[in-house]
């Protein structure tokens, strides 16, 4: 049975670094966590992270603004990432990038007027014999060519998922 109990912040925050320890992970968790259920970190949230993992708010920032799955306001429902490695740049990346900005009207790091698709760059996939890869949502997709892309982006569109 799922619970209608509404959860706020500060009992996320709690849950996640409960005595105010410097426990290791204990903020990445806290991060992950507060981002999971407001769908981005806010930056009057991270002074509230600080306090209750006793930290300054400069070590908030710092760690926060380190990995770039953490931001600051929402993303798109769905986040397409390229991959920017040496592999995939020398198998035509870059070519791939330039259609995908151009096919979405966003650059990295922004999200389509309409709310749908977040665009984010990776540094690698793991996916190297199979260059270029992209990951949408959780799937990683290889050998990645402008026409299997738009494919790709018009399915998340249609909602057919990834």
């Amino acid at each position: 049975m799922v619970s209608t109990e509404v959860v706020t912040i500060d009992e996320v925050i709690a849950a996640h670094a409960p005595d105010r320890g410097r426990k290791p992970g204990e903020l990445l968790a806290t991060l992950h966590a507060v981002q999971s259920e407001l769908g981005c970190l806010p930056r009057d949230v991270l002074d509230r992270v600080a306090a209750h993992c006793n930290l300054s708010r400069a070590e908030v920032h710092g760690v926060m603004s380190f990995y770039p799955d953490f931001r600051t306001s929402p993303g798109g429902r769905h986040v397409i990432q390229i991959c920017r490695a040496e592999a995939c740049q020398a198998m035509g990346a870059a070519a791939l990038e330039r259609y995908v900005r151009a096919l979405l009207q966003v650059d990295y790091g922004e999200t389509t007027a309409d709310g749908s698709i977040s665009l984010q760059p990776v540094y690698c996939l793991g996916n190297c014999a199979c260059a270029p890869s992209v990951r949408i949502g959780d799937r990683v997709h290889g050998r990645v060519d402008a026409a299997r892309l738009e494919r790709l982006v018009a399915n998340v569109r249609q909602g057919e998922g990834e």
